[in-house]
């Protein structure tokens, strides 16, 4: 799969972001990385430097200035993956091992078939989500039904990260007109992925809770995303 590419955001996530990026090479796909850190004081992004010169070719950082933000990364990564002519899949994943690097064989295959493809943790009428609080598990899957109700989405994990897109779905949709930032930035893409009439599926994963770092996950992100997905819907 040397025309694919994984886009991961970071900010802090040296813990984890070598094993991962190893874990991703060793798939032996040959899948590209690409990680945009956000000037980690942690020194992430030279962990990924490091594996750069190791894995030349493969393994890439975008290096930012300061904390900018979650969408932000997401769109200066889609916007470098976008640079490379020879890239036709890009996926978007975590660094905290919440996605497991065994999924992405399984979403590029089933990129062959559909525009966009989410590894989805309610996929089947089931929950498949290990070591999270019930309270935690309650929010999420509440959040997801009020965005599906909000704005029609007619898939069960609106807010996954775990996404694969082909390339031309992130050509067409403007990147600039997002309007969400955080968490509710995953609901806006693949809200406007379906309003353009492209076609989404939705394969079950295994969702792990990180087991080093500090999660960026909060009520109070989960809670903005419900008044940005009105926002989105009345825009249109």
């Amino acid at each position: 799969m040397e025309n694919s590419i994984v886009v991961i955001p970071t900010y802090n996530e040296k813990e984890n972001i070598q094993a991962l990026i190893e874990q991703i090479i060793g798939l032996g796909i040959q899948i590209k990385v690409l990680v945009v850190d956000d000037a980690s004081p942690d020194g992430t992004g030279e962990v990924v430097e490091q594996l750069g010169n190791r894995y030349q070719g493969q393994v890439f950082c975008l290096h930012r200035s300061g904390k900018l933000g979650f969408a932000s990364a997401y769109i200066e990564g889609f916007k470098k993956a976008l640079s490379m002519p020879d890239i036709e899949y890009i996926i978007s994943m975590d660094a905290d091992f919440s996605h497991n690097p065994s999924s992405l064989p399984r979403i590029l295959e089933s990129l062959h078939s559909y525009d966009v493809v989410i590894g989805s943790r309610y996929a089947n009428g089931t929950v498949s989500v290990i070591n999270w609080p019930i309270k935690r598990l309650i929010l999420s899957r509440t959040a997801n039904l009020y965005a599906q109700w909000v704005t029609g989405l007619k898939v069960t994990d609106c807010t996954s990260g775990f996404v694969g897109y082909q390339r031309r779905v992130l050509e067409k949709i403007n990147l600039e007109q997002i309007v969400s930032d955080g968490y509710s930035f995953l609901i806006e893409l693949k809200y406007r992925a379906q309003r353009a009439g492209w076609r989404l599926a939705e394969i079950p994963i295994i969702f792990e809770e990180r087991r080093l770092g500090q999660s960026k996950m909060s009520k109070k992100i989960i809670l903005e995303a419900l008044f940005v997905v009105w926002q989105i819907r009345l825009r249109g």
